[in-house]
């Protein structure tokens, strides 16, 4: 009760009891208990106390010291989180390079054929057939130099990204590009053989070829005016990581790539579907050749399994959004893996369908790693 009318709190109340009790008289004691009660300063000194009280700050003992011994683990956690780090970016990147060199070794023997014998770049079947080996040469490498560069170098000069990620996206549009024109050959080849070397020619062919990369680089430059459009020009001095999500984050962009990849993946396989069937049809109808057309028609289903490999590189988000959720711990990984399979392996795949299965590049093929010579059989001359 005394406490409530002193309006202090218990603490303060004990310690100024325990001051009272020293008095030697009572009647000092209560004359002192009236006056302090009356006294107005008790009420401003409790309420200061009070305030005081709870601003005050523990004392050292009661703080909370951090151990040497946790201060060392947390280190040593975050030391290994970070070499942990460290060796699987270095893995990533090991196995990438790794393949990236194989296919490009692989592919730069069959350009080294190619050029090697008149054969070869006189006929615009295989002219086609190296174009589309070298393409793949290019965009292996620009893919790998894109995925190194997020590891290695984060703060890309915007001109020198876009730059790479134009060149890179065009020589992705050409490998379905370039296979619909070699299935429109071999279509002529089957269906009108009188009128092929008429039509197909080194020209021609070489035409081709610059309309298909004209082609190709259309939605590039879609995206690039799509930028200069939404985004103001300073955008231009800026750096960032260098990967299509990152340039390319408008809703702008993601319609535009919506109808691009509609549009190529449907123009390339009406082509694909009309070649194929009237390479069949042709090959009923024929009686005396019938071995070069169904040579013909199964041409053009490699055409299609090789459009069909491309076209992985298109479903690479719908297979992060199904599998990562699955395994929230292991996303980098899948995205890797998923990245390896689509875009990287096969290419790998192209000069083994092609290159090795036609029998002229077989044949240079093998003279080539078997380190033969040509033999010039001399004839003595008739006297």
């Amino acid at each position: 009760m005394l406490i409530n009318m002193l309006n202090v709190s218990p603490f303060n109340f004990h310690i100024r009891l325990n001051k009272w009790k020293n008095l030697k008289d009572k009647e000092d004691l209560c004359f002192t208990l009236t006056k302090l009660i009356s006294h107005q300063d008790l009420w401003k000194e409790s309420n200061y106390r009070q305030q005081i009280h709870s601003k005050v700050i523990l004392p050292k003992k009661t703080q909370r010291i951090s151990h040497p011994c946790t201060s060392t683990m947390n280190s040593s956690v975050q030391l290994y989180n970070l070499q942990e780090r460290y060796a699987d970016s270095f893995a990533k990147n090991f196995t990438i390079v790794f393949l990236a060199v194989i296919i490009v070794s692989i592919n730069g023997v069959f350009v080294y054929i190619f050029f090697r014998s008149s054969i070869f770049y006189n006929d615009p079947r295989y002219i086609l057939y190296i174009h589309l080996v070298i393409n793949d040469m290019l965009m292996v490498c620009l893919s790998v130099t894109l995925f190194v560069m997020s590891f290695a170098w984060q703060n890309v000069p915007f001109p020198f990204c876009f730059t790479l990620l134009i060149v890179a996206a065009t020589a992705h549009k050409n490998t379905p590009l370039t296979l619909a024109g070699m299935a429109v050959e071999r279509y002529i080849a089957i269906c009108k053989p009188l009128h092929h070397h008429q039509i197909c020619t080194v020209r021609r062919t070489y035409i081709l070829i610059s309309l298909i990369w004209g082609v190709g680089v259309i939605p590039g430059l879609n995206d690039l005016i799509v930028i200069v459009i939404v985004r103001p020009l300073s955008v231009f001095k800026t750096v960032a990581l260098c990967s299509s999500a990152t340039l390319y984050n408008t809703p702008y962009h993601e319609e535009l790539s919506k109808i691009t990849l509609g549009l190529y993946t449907s123009v390339v396989w009406l082509i694909l579907v009309f070649t194929y069937c009237q390479v069949l049809i042709a090959a009923r109808r024929a009686s005396a050749d019938k071995s070069s057309a169904k040579k013909a028609q199964s041409t053009i289903l490699l055409h299609g399994a090789q459009l069909l490999l491309c076209m992985l590189s298109y479903i690479t988000p719908v297979l992060d959004k199904i599998f990562l959720p699955l395994v929230t711990d292991q996303q980098k990984r899948i995205s890797f893996f998923n990245y390896l399979l689509t875009n990287i392996v096969p290419r790998l795949l192209t000069p083994l369908i092609y290159g090795v299965r036609d029998k002229h590049f077989y044949n240079h093929l093998k003279g080539f790693y078997s380190c033969k010579l040509p033999v010039v059989k001399v004839e003595p001359s008739k006297q």
